[in-house]
């Protein structure tokens, strides 16, 4: 679905106050005007003091928020937008520390608030499936250190990387860090964001023969100087990936690695709509379901 540019001021005038950005999320929540969550009765009364809407019918009282992404939020709903605003416009994203001084948060705040934002934007990204040819590796992040570089390299995360390749280049992109590089983590994801039957491209590394389980495999033992030439694509997502990871956030730890991938996906795959992506994710984040605080703490 296509959305309107929106820029700077147009989203200030349009979200700038707490009663419009409430009146944008029963919109989302209830296109049909208020429904009870209970009974289902559309016959409310609202009480202000409070800021709850009550059912006629059953006196269940709900508010706005409940059981959405900002499900018992002390944060103002402005903030919220402007989070998603901020996280939006920029293609390098934006850091937990730039976020808590721009909307007036502490560090903690700003990145509980993205790191749920992520999550609206990783679900978004998993209604899809690549498909047609699809070109397959796997990459290590990390910072540097001595030893062994690439596959089998210590301190460093797998990270398992496809993408579509298109007449004009790259389609979809997806990614997924991993404990091990093994049958059972590359059929996982596959299975995660593939279509069946689809033609996939390799390297000839063992695990990724798991591949020729559900699609057709097409694989190539691919020397350094060669592989940019069999997987050209999926080479230039990696050396992007981490010009992102590196760039706006400098570096980012194995445990919230994840979360990162998804931000990038999520950008990546709508890199031709980038003036509507505020919008877009907004309608991502308001129809998302809640996120409980100590699952991301």
């Amino acid at each position: 679905m296509k959305m309107p540019m929106v820029s700077l001021l147009e989203w200030q005038k349009k979200f700038g106050t707490e009663k419009a950005c409430a009146k944008a999320m029963e919109k989302v929540r209830w296109p049909q005007g208020f429904q009870c969550p209970v009974c289902g009765s559309q016959e409310h009364s609202f009480i202000a003091t409070r800021k709850l809407y009550q059912c006629s019918s059953c006196k269940h009282q709900v508010s706005i928020t409940a059981d959405t992404l900002f499900h018992a939020t002390k944060i103002p709903l402005v903030k919220w937008f402007w989070a998603i605003y901020l996280a939006a416009s920029d293609k390098g994203g934006i850091s937990a520390l730039r976020l808590s001084k721009q909307i007036g948060v502490s560090w903690v705040t700003a990145r509980n608030m993205l790191k749920k934002i992520r999550t609206a934007m990783a679900h978004r990204d998993s209604i899809y499936r690549l498909q047609n040819l699809i070109e397959l590796d796997d990459t290590y992040v990390g910072g540097k250190r001595t030893g062994k570089r690439g596959r089998g390299a210590e301190g460093k995360k797998p990270v398992l990387v496809a993408v579509e390749t298109r007449t004009k280049g790259a389609g979809f992109v997806a990614m997924k860090a991993v404990d091990t590089v093994s049958h059972e983590t590359v059929s996982a994801f596959l299975a995660s964001h593939l279509k069946g039957g689809q033609t996939v491209r390799t390297d000839a590394f063992p695990a990724l023969n798991a591949v020729a389980r559900s699609h057709h495999h097409a694989k190539k033992v691919t020397p350094p100087e060669e592989a940019s030439e069999w997987l050209p694509l999926v080479h230039i997502m990696i050396g992007n990936m981490k010009k992102f990871l590196n760039g706006t956030f400098h570096g980012v730890s194995s445990k919230y690695l994840q979360e990162y991938l998804d931000e990038f996906c999520y950008r990546f795959n709508r890199r031709f709509w980038e003036p509507e992506l505020p919008l877009r994710l907004l309608n991502a984040c308001l129809a998302h379901v809640p996120y409980k605080i100590a699952e991301f703490r």
